[in-house]
């Protein structure tokens, strides 16, 4: 199954996590965060014990909840997208692939039929139907849900079920990222019934995807079990996923060396400490994520697009790729490298180089000769942390003191919703279409504005982009609307980097890629 990262953070949180669903729990486990030995089975042909399917993966933080439809966290993606289908992929060349529609059609500039593939099933036993892809988007849309991927859908006018298993789809308007937008899994498809009888999806789980939800023991591990009628014959190789939270970088790692998991993620800095043991594969690739600096601009003193621009002067952001990712990143706007012609080259720019006298000259403009203090606000994950130290370092250079505030996910989730941050550290996903990079983000009513940035033609041309369907038009609006928000710097962006998963040498068949990070479906323990 493919998937992309996204990696914007979600405006709901779960606040009650129990064991759930589509499936019986386990015992609990004695010894918090360390894995449960899974008892080998022996075969009766051969009488010797065969390696149990089961991936232990060390992740570093909790999920923030399960919806697909309204929680965005990392920590949460990387468990629902094994859960949940889309109507359509994308490969690694961002090029279209059937998911849950085998094909479809687009007779003219607003109508889109999909052909659903047959008998495929919910992790509750019931066939999805074209009526689950009608109510999946009509929960979307639905203001109750608050769902984050409203902005995605909202061109939608009509859905009519054309038979069981096909649904036409008609826009209010062209709309150019409407099929990449069905790529992403804001649009999963959801059991109607299942989310009624539960009322929301944050701590219960039911849908098509390889793997189904068995367990949630809060801040201890994840475990999810082979969905045995999933559509893709042969699929998944695994009987199950058990994810582990382990927040520090050296326990994760410890877990591995022993055994004791199979899989984690660390920094480029942590590559020397398994350099020769033979036990252990580090595999690299590309992110389409960005780290920034998000300011919240109700607040006088980042209302000033001055104070904004010195802050962005006073960076010095080679210094935060080579502190923070050991060199292994690249300097990055909102559209990533990995978009390739829809980036601008932001290294270029003037904002980009660190000028230390102009950023003083521009606070003094601003009212602020002696600086001020504030706070960085920064979440869970390693780099986000490390980052926001090197940022406070770099600030005391044109007078600012800036306090570093640690959240748990659940604050920090919640200050990123409800403007309850000063300044804020974080990493997003740019998506696979410049409209979620640019409008998702940046225009005045786009779902991920949390920071109250608004600019007329940044809206106009993210409007032109969405109708225009033209490639080199399209580009040509989507480099303005760049560098308008580089300019008004609402968010101060500073690299994409390289991610690397550290597997034990008995994982096979799992090669991560920029938009195909976590595919276990052909995954097996040898």
């Amino acid at each position: 199954m493919k998937r992309r990262l996204i990696l914007v953070l979600s405006v709901v949180l779960a606040l009650s996590l129990f064991l759930s669903a589509c499936g019986d729990s386990k015992q609990p486990q004695e010894e918090v965060n360390q894995p449960v030995d899974s008892e080998q089975e022996v075969s009766q042909e051969t009488d010797k014990p065969q390696v149990p399917q089961v991936l232990k993966y060390g992740t570093d933080a909790e999920p923030g909840g399960l919806d697909p439809h309204t929680i965005s966290a990392a920590s949460s993606i990387r468990i629902f997208k094994q859960i949940y289908n889309t109507l359509i992929d994308v490969d690694d060349d961002m090029n279209y692939i059937p998911e849950l529609a085998k094909s479809w059609e687009q007779p003219d500039d607003i109508t889109y039929i999909f052909y659903l593939r047959e008998g495929v099933k919910f992790h509750n036993g019931r066939e999805m139907t074209a009526d689950d892809v009608k109510y999946s988007f009509e929960r979307v849309l639905d203001p109750d849900t608050a769902a984050i991927g409203v902005s995605y859908y909202d061109k939608i006018d009509t859905m009519e079920i054309l038979d069981d298993y096909t649904i036409k789809f008609t826009l209010k308007e062209p709309f150019a990222p409407f099929m990449g937008n069905l790529t992403s899994l804001y649009g999963a498809i959801v059991p109607k019934e299942f989310v009624e009888e539960h009322e929301n999806l944050m701590v219960e789980a039911c849908g098509t995807g390889p793997f189904k939800l068995q367990e949630w023991v809060p801040d201890n591990r994840v475990v999810l079990v082979k969905n045995e009628d999933y559509f893709e014959e042969g699929q998944p190789k695994l009987d199950a996923i058990e994810y582990y939270v382990m927040t520090d970088e050296s326990a994760r790692l410890a877990a591995l060396r022993t055994g004791n998991v199979h899989l984690i993620k660390l920094p480029a800095a942590s590559l020397p400490l398994v350099e020769g043991n033979p036990d252990i594969n580090v595999l690299p690739f590309q992110t389409n994520d960005y780290s920034y600096l998000g300011f919240n601009l109700t607040l006088d003193k980042f209302k000033d697009v001055k104070v904004r621009q010195a802050i962005s002067y006073a960076l010095d952001r080679q210094e935060i790729i080579d502190t923070v990712y050991d060199g292994e990143a690249t300097i990055s706007g909102f559209v990533t490298p990995a978009m390739g012609r829809w980036a601008i080259d932001y290294a270029s720019k003037d904002l980009y180089k660190q000028n230390i006298e102009k950023a003083k000259q521009l606070l003094a403009d601003a009212g602020y000769p002696n600086g001020f203090e504030t706070t960085i606000a920064v979440g869970l994950f390693d780099d986000i942390r490390n980052i926001g130290e090197v940022i406070q370092k770099q600030l005391e250079a044109i007078g600012i003191k800036a306090e570093i505030q640690n959240l748990e996910t659940g604050q920090y989730i919640d200050a990123w919703s409800n403007k309850g941050h000063e300044m804020m550290v974080g990493r997003n996903g740019a998506g696979t279409d410049p409209n979620r990079s640019v409008a998702f983000f940046f225009s005045t009513t786009g779902s991920a504005n949390v920071w109250g940035y608004s600019n007329p033609r940044v809206d106009e041309l993210c409007e032109m982009g969405m109708v225009t369907i033209d490639e080199k038009e399209r580009e040509a609006v989507y480099n303005e609307a760049q560098e308008l928000v580089l300019e008004d710097s609402p968010n101060l962006f500073m690299s994409s980097h390289m991610d690397y998963f550290f597997s034990r040498k008995e994982m096979k068949n799992f090669t991560p890629s920029t938009f195909n990070s976590e595919d276990f479906s052909k995954v097996v323990i040898e």
